[in-house]
């Protein structure tokens, strides 16, 4: 199969970027189709840690291509200065990375309105990355895309007419507006120092499935933080699902064959909103500790608590998940036993679905399963057989709960920590 999609089944932070890059060795183009640079992705490689947050995962592998899709929203000045690390470390040697030029641009003054706005109240625990700005003027058809960075007049103009609506919104959350001129040169001068990647990248990576290239598409954030299937408002301000892959990445919807959804072996949050299974006590603060859940972007302690299968079964069904990556498994070694929320009630009666409602999701109370836990060796094992009894019981009981098959196990945070039960190309 040529085409795949790896999507984050949880609230995001699933351990996405490991995944995408094992599955790039297979790939020939990988593509980021939404989002921004809110999206942490932390390789190891080696020891080594890469965290990026704009440029795909496959940028590890020589002659890989990277796309940054349509659907996305770029802070250039961290694609800059990523493209330089990434350079530094004797990546992106040749010519692998193209920016589509229908991708929109996040400036200044979407991040001073989306600090403003949290700080005033209301808070939904954004990243401050000014995501939720730039997609708004994009939808209101007076975004700046990559391709006008190469037009200074369109440029000014569109900057103009952004500060003529946001100065009043601005002024009235305290906060002033910036320089047009000084606006318009930085965002010049960086359009001019990333010209030589802009083209048109629907139709480049339309040409490669043509020819047979296996394409792979990483998502970025959670299915649950999707802006119509996730936990609104609490979500972020675009499509996360693999739906999402075809219009950010400038594809039809038949060109998809196959999605893999990840989750780890437990949940975590970032930021505001419901999440039933979370642990806000000792046991939570140890899967934190364990599992180093501290966000790859902004630093933040994650909210953690036990795995939660209505949820990840409603991952499944909106992304229509062909199978799923299970990851972090080694974090709930030498626990006695490891409770699984196996269904929600709600008002005294039993949920059959993941609630639309944020509030109803917060009232939930989740009904617990409890697994036998498990002390034996999990990193560091020369294969999956080798994993304890208890742990692969486990990992069983969670393809047979949410209906999809486990293509992978991942028990550490090194390439070596994993192990292939599936093929996904």
């Amino acid at each position: 199969m040529p085409s795949l999609v790896v999507v984050g089944a949880q609230w995001g932070d699933e351990g996405k970027g490991k995944v995408v890059d094992l599955y790039a060795e297979s790939a020939d183009v990988v593509v980021r189709y939404g989002g921004g640079a809110n999206a942490g992705h932390t390789l190891v490689i080696g020891g080594q840690q890469l965290i990026t947050h704009l440029i795909p995962s496959g940028v590890l592998h020589a002659g890989t291509h990277c796309v940054l899709g349509d659907g996305m929203v770029i802070d250039l000045n961290t694609l800059v200065d990523e493209i330089a690390e990434c350079k530094a470390r004797g990546l992106l040697a040749g010519d692998e990375l193209l920016i589509a030029d229908r991708a929109h641009v996040i400036l200044p003054y979407h991040k001073r309105l989306e600090a403003a706005r949290e700080r005033r109240g209301g808070a939904i625990g954004t990243t401050l990355r000014g995501i939720g700005p730039a997609y708004e003027a994009k939808a209101a058809r007076r975004g700046v895309r990559v391709g006008d960075l190469a037009r200074p007049a369109k440029l000014r103009a569109l900057v103009e007419q952004n500060l003529d609506e946001l100065r009043p919104l601005l002024a009235h959350y305290g906060e002033p507006a910036p320089d047009i001129d000084a606006v318009v040169d930085e965002a010049l001068a960086l359009g001019e120092s990333i010209s030589r990647y802009v083209g048109v990248a629907g139709a480049f990576v339309d040409r490669a499935l043509a020819d047979g290239r296996n394409v792979l598409f990483e998502g970025a954030q959670g299915a649950l933080l999707d802006l119509d299937h996730g936990t609104y408002p609490y979500v972020t301000s675009s499509t996360t699902t693999a739906a999402g892959a075809a219009a950010g990445a400038g594809i039809g919807p038949t060109r998809i064959d196959r999605v893999v959804g990840i989750a780890k072996a437990y949940t975590t949050r970032v930021g505001g909103g419901p999440f039933p299974t979370e642990l806000d006590d000792e046991a939570g603060a140890a899967l934190r500790q364990a599992g180093g859940e501290y966000g790859a972007t902004t630093g933040r302690p994650r909210r953690c608590g036990w795995l939660d299968i209505p949820a990840l079964r409603h991952a499944v069904r909106i992304n229509g998940m062909d199978g799923i990556a299970l990851t972090k498994l080694d974090v709930l070694c030498g626990l006695p036993e490891v409770p699984v929320c196996v269904a929600y009630e709600l008002d005294g009666r039993e949920l059959d679905e993941f609630p639309s409602d944020a509030e109803d999701l917060a009232r939930v109370t989740p009904r617990y399963e409890r697994f036998a836990g498990w002390t034996g060796a999990t990193r560091g094992v020369g294969s999956y057989d080798d994993l304890p009894a208890a742990a692969r019981a486990y990992v069983a009981a969670v393809a047979q709960r949410v209906g999809v098959d486990v293509y992978l196990v991942s028990v550490g945070p090194d390439r070596h920590d994993t192990f292939t039960l599936r093929d996904a190309f």
